[in-house]
């Protein structure tokens, strides 16, 4: 149901490190929300994160959207350390 959420998450995040083999993304459905959660390489943390947050902030932002235009319901992306 979240399948384009999904996808742009995993193309997000799998641009922005550098072993992007290790990316993995579990989804779990919690009610009415569906959590995504991240995990990659220790190295990479920092390039996911970005400067305070920011880059983490704008994929949270844009799969958020993208679920939300294609009606796709409620999403929330959580990045495992």
């Amino acid at each position: 149901m979240v399948r384009m959420a999904e996808e742009l998450l995993t193309y997000l995040t799998r641009s922005l490190v550098s072993f992007p083999d290790e990316v993995k993304i579990e989804k779990e459905e919690d009610g009415e929300i569906t959590v995504f959660k991240v995990s990659v390489n220790p190295e990479d943390m920092g390039r996911l994160i970005g400067r305070s947050g920011r880059t983490a902030k704008a994929v949270r932002e844009l799969v958020g959207k993208a679920a939300a235009c294609s009606e796709e319901g409620r999403v929330q992306v959580v990045i495992l350390e």
